[in-house]
């Protein structure tokens, strides 16, 4: 059961430099970080701060406030056995989130590319029938929202809503907030996705089970999203944007003439068109889809388990080692590449090409995970962690409760899913580390931390504006349909953790 722990008398501050000169003690521990956390949003909100350079400003704000030396913060010049927090902190969530990230974004953009989303909507569509549509669409975000970003998910899923909106003559609310809930839900709740890797990281969790809590706590939050999707879908109609089925058309227009011309390979077209593009001649089996997107998922799924059900052993150590998350992602790559890609005549240099293309814009996200390690090592290593671990403790509240208003509050303020989770993840960390909780209780509360992450999403985040221009929703009825469905979402994947972490 995840319960606040019993009150104790405060540790002595292991600093007294900085703030702590005016306010001694554990006040000015809170003041340091209360001001930290108004200074991060007032920089990425107000000041419009990439979030990266204000969280390691803030980080070093509050280590020089709460008397850390620069010694201690940056290390020496020379070589010594000072230890840098900055360089410690993100070095260690990066030495474990990078890696998974890069080869899941890789996977996810072969995937992307040789068609396999509009093969598994397709087949999803014939199997399911027009009356339901939208629920094909759901399954069709769920399915293909482990493997890709929400954002490239809008973006390669989009065209398919389109087709079903118009031939329906229906609102696209009905086909896209469906669609949406599942590419939320993954986005927020499963690995490989930067969230949940990075507070899993954190906590030092399996993967395995932040996948099963994932699931245990996504699944229902999605059926419950998209009774809402199917609710506001029949109450708010908006026409399919013309203007987006109209490009869409001239994407597929152009690659059909250079296959007819004999031209360049598809693979390379696709690299060069991005969103858009048309798959292969040949459809991708869907079976082949969905053993790619499985294989990982099932071995790192073996491996969590084994170490339960089996003793000591070769055979238990060849399990673990396939089930590791870096050594499954690289073979359902691998698997990606030959089945989707040189079995099906693409070049060596259309494989490099899509894959090196599809790491561009996972810089961003690193720095922003690595800097929220900072920022929790630079809580800890200052005495500011354990302040507020101690002030949430006399709360009374559950760490599991906690976690979750904190995400959500940070969410609500600056937007950023990514930010208010290893923002999140920092602060409660010494919570959950002196409570001593299991695998599963931890897991759960990363899917706290995950879902306060996603509640309300509005104007100060990308993917509200993502929504209303993609489909073209007005900036009202985007309030009333995408942040609603976000909220619903979040209160529902939260509660189902709350209610798992009673008897886990």
């Amino acid at each position: 059961m995840v319960l606040a722990a019993t009150p104790s008398a405060p540790p002595a501050p292991p600093h007294t430099g900085g703030l702590l000169a005016l306010i001694p003690g554990t006040p000015g521990l809170l003041t340091v970080a209360a001001l930290g956390i108004a200074l991060l949003l007032v920089l990425i909100m107000k000041v419009r701060l990439q979030p990266f350079v204000a969280l390691l400003g803030v980080s070093i704000a509050v280590g020089l406030a709460a008397g850390l030396s620069v010694t201690e913060l940056f290390g020496t010049v020379q070589k010594s056995d000072a230890v840098s927090i900055i360089e410690s902190g993100m070095g260690g969530i990066l030495g474990h989130v990078a890696i998974i990230i890069g080869l899941g974004t890789m996977l996810g953009a072969i995937l992307e590319v040789s068609g396999g989303a509009e093969v598994l909507s397709s087949r999803l569509l014939a199997l399911f029938g027009e009356r339901r549509a939208p629920l094909a669409m759901g399954l069709t975000g769920l399915i293909f929202g482990i493997p890709i970003f929400f954002d490239v998910g809008i973006f390669v899923l989009a065209p398919i809503v389109y087709a079903a909106a118009k031939k329906s003559g229906k609102s696209i609310v009905l086909y896209a907030m469906p669609l949406l809930a599942g590419l939320s839900m993954t986005h927020a709740f499963l690995p490989p996705h930067p969230g949940p890797v990075a507070a899993a990281g954190l906590f030092k969790v399996d993967l395995g089970w932040t996948i099963v809590m994932g699931v245990l706590c996504g699944v229902p939050a999605v059926l419950v999203a998209w009774g809402y999707a199917a609710w506001i879908g029949k109450r708010l109609f908006v026409p399919v944007p013309h203007d987006m089925v109209e490009a869409a058309e001239e994407a597929r227009a152009a690659v059909a003439a250079e296959r007819a011309e004999g031209g360049t390979p598809c693979s390379e077209l696709a690299g060069e068109l991005g969103e858009g593009t048309a798959p292969p001649e040949k459809p991708v089996p869907l079976g082949t889809v969905l053993a790619i997107i499985g294989t990982p998922l099932l071995l790192i799924l073996l491996a969590t388990f084994s170490s339960i059900v089996l003793a000591p052993s070769t055979g238990r150590s060849v399990v673990e080692f396939f089930g590791h998350p870096f050594v499954a992602l690289t073979l359902a790559l691998l698997l990606a590449y030959y089945l989707l890609g040189v079995r099906r005549g693409w070049t060596r240099a259309s494989l490099e090409r899509v894959s090196t293309a599809s790491l561009k814009p996972v810089g961003n996200i690193l720095l922003v995970v690595g800097a929220g390690g900072i920022f929790g090592a630079v809580l800890k290593g200052s005495g500011v962690a354990d302040a507020l671990s101690d002030t949430f403790h006399h709360v009374g509240l559950p760490v599991i409760v906690l976690a979750y208003l904190l995400s959500l509050v940070l969410r609500v303020a600056q937007g950023s899913a990514t930010v208010a989770i290893v923002t999140t993840a920092g602060i409660v960390l010494p919570l959950v580390q002196s409570q001593g909780l299991s695998q599963p209780a931890l897991a759960l509360v990363i899917m706290a931390i995950s879902a306060g992450s996603i509640f309300a999403s509005h104007v100060n985040d990308g993917g509200f504006w993502m929504v209303s221009k993609y489909f073209g929703i007005s900036e009202r009825d985007t309030l009333k349909s995408w942040t609603v469905l976000e909220s619903v979402l979040s209160v529902a994947g939260f509660a189902v953790a709350a209610l798992a972490s009673l008897v886990v």
